[in-house]
């Protein structure tokens, strides 16, 4: 069967009639067909669990498992639950205080990593990984005794030092990657139009590394929220967080209370992922 194009001419005008596909072609291959269906089980996998609590953070009963009734209650109850509120206020606190902290100490070592040449630079460069691969029970407990053998109180100060620890080298990643395409004949142009190293780096260097920086922090701030482990084991008296509440209610049993608390939890994350999108995007405009 020829795949030629045919021409046919119509009331004066001239259209052209395309073949069709042959058959074999137009049958889904087994191959698309099983990717498909793994990437859709892989999403469904992801996402039914976050879909299920979120619906059943609405349940009108006092225990999570039967469906008895749409209700608000359990929100409401959240808002007047003093010792949940405290929690979440001193997450938000040592969130921002180690975030901030990650982002400059992260920025210079990816800076000071990128741009100069010194000896076993791969050995350092290898140990700002490490936080990144270790287990978290093994950096908490290293960080106990740290902190024990040194004196230090556990209470604020010990939450942000440790969450700087293992934050801050996401930072350290994200704005070394963006580093890697950096072209620096924009900050010499600079240099050679009479800008000095600060202003060069404030209105240059930083400008463009600002969309790794972003990543770098919503991902510090997003790990600092949700630890668990860490800060289980560098915690003081009167400093638990928001996971650390949540924990001990769970030990009570899983209630819409828990639930709603997941979902807010999960709908701020969204929020700043949003949030960041839309700055970036406003920036690249």
């Amino acid at each position: 069967m020829s795949n030629e194009t045919s021409t046919i001419v119509v009331m004066g005008e001239r259209e052209e009639i395309f073949p069709q596909e042959p058959a074999e072609r137009q049958r889904v291959r087994p191959g698309r067909l099983a990717l498909v269906t793994i990437t859709l089980l892989t999403f469904a996998f992801l996402y039914v669990p976050i879909a299920i609590l979120v619906v059943f953070s609405f349940n009108d009963a006092r225990t999570g498992a039967v469906w008895q009734g749409f209700t608000l209650d359990w929100y409401a109850r959240l808002f007047r639950n003093e010792r949940l509120l405290d929690a979440a206020l001193r997450s938000l606190i040592i969130a921002t205080v180690s975030t901030a902290g990650s982002v400059v100490i992260g920025t210079m070592t990816a800076l000071a990593m990128e741009r100069f040449r010194f000896r076993s630079k791969t050995f350092w460069d290898g140990l700002l990984y490490m936080p990144v691969i270790v287990p978290e029970i093994v950096a908490g407990v290293s960080l106990l005794l740290f902190f024990a053998t040194a004196g230090i109180e556990r209470g604020f100060f010990t939450l942000v030092v440790s969450h700087i620890a293992f934050s801050m080298p996401f930072v350290y990643l994200t704005v070394r990657a963006r580093l890697a395409d950096f072209d620096l004949s924009i900050e010499e142009a600079a240099k050679d139009l009479g800008a000095d190293e600060w202003v060069t780096f404030r209105r240059i260097t930083l400008p463009l590394l600002m969309p790794g920086i972003v990543s770098g922090a919503l991902l510090a701030f997003t790990l600092s929220v949700d630890d668990f482990i860490i800060s289980f084991f560098v915690t003081g008296k009167g400093w638990d967080t928001l996971p650390i509440y949540i924990w001990s209610a769970l030990k009570r049993g899983v209630t819409p209370e828990v639930n709603a608390v997941s979902a807010m939890l999960l709908l701020f994350s969204a929020t700043l992922v949003v949030g960041s999108l839309i700055l970036q995007r406003r920036r690249s405009y």
